[in-house]
């Protein structure tokens, strides 16, 4: 059995920080050693574009053949869609050729599964997979939590944001339900916050509304202008900016996503003995 995580990012809003998450946090994990893909799941392809790929809407190969390539049943053992950055971890870039995609998904039968599909042939070559998904809860964001194994919410530091996961909570219990009975929510945390007494109010508001039924992350994302940079910057935080505090933050955040899972595999392991 394949021990690849597979985790999702997502938030139905944009601007929380999906991107950059996804950035910094594969590029943590392979610091550590760990064997990692990152999938930009996003037609804006903002993922790409920070992994250096500029023009992401002229790429011939990304996510998008993938995906045909599963509608349509066709095995390829080349992985050509699969690209290597500087700092050690694999991507798959995305672009707006994945808006047309989402579209024919709703003619497709098993319309849902399409993207764990393919995830799954490639879990044995990867410690995590990450899934950077689209502001919405559309299908491709379906896709994308059927095939993970579990969702990384990132809320911005506002009270309306904190208090606005209902819906995307909602849909993560009907694709756990009808779709994905693996699925569960790895953890939520704060991005985009400042260091005043209104961000420990934003805290606590969210550790009292999903503390006691949800994961909360110590790690707090801050707002700097070194992780503003990253877009362009063609680094991740930890090379662009090893000491700032958005380094430090996503520290933080690396070594409690490697720890997720790991009181369901102690209970396993308990009631194996």
């Amino acid at each position: 059995m394949s021990k690849c995580k597979v985790i999702a990012i997502a938030n139905q809003k944009g601007g929380v920080g999906k991107s950059t998450t996804v950035f910094n946090l594969g590029a943590g994990l392979a610091a550590e050693g760990k064997r990692v893909l990152l999938i930009d799941v996003d037609p804006q392809g903002d993922l790409t574009k920070m992994l250096g790929i500029r023009q992401p809407h002229e790429l011939e190969l990304t996510l998008t053949n993938c995906m045909h390539d599963v509608i349509n049943g066709i095995e390829s053992e080349n992985r050509d869609e699969i690209l290597t950055h500087q700092e050690g971890f694999d991507f798959i870039p995305g672009n707006k050729s994945l808006s047309a995609l989402e579209v024919n998904l709703v003619n497709v039968m098993s319309r849902e599964t399409v993207l764990r599909n393919y995830v799954d042939g490639l879990r044995d070559n990867y410690d995590y997979i990450l899934l950077d998904c689209r502001p919405s809860l559309g299908m491709l964001v379906i896709n994308a939590l059927t095939a993970a194994d579990y969702v990384v919410i990132p809320v911005q530091a506002d009270y309306l944001a904190a208090e606005d996961m209902t819906e995307l909570l909602s849909t993560v219990t009907q694709v756990k339900r009808q779709l994905n009975p693996m699925l569960r929510v790895g953890g939520v945390f704060l991005t985009m916050a400042n260091e005043t007494n209104f961000r420990k109010d934003i805290v606590n508001n969210v550790r009292a509304h999903y503390g006691r039924i949800l994961p909360v992350f110590d790690a707090v994302i801050p707002s700097t202008v070194k992780l503003a940079e990253i877009s362009t910057a063609d680094k991740s935080i930890f090379k662009h900016a090893p000491n700032s505090k958005g380094a430090n933050a996503y520290g933080v955040l690396v070594r409690e996503v490697e720890k997720i899972g790991d009181k369901e595999r102690k209970r396993t392991a308990d009631l194996s003995r």
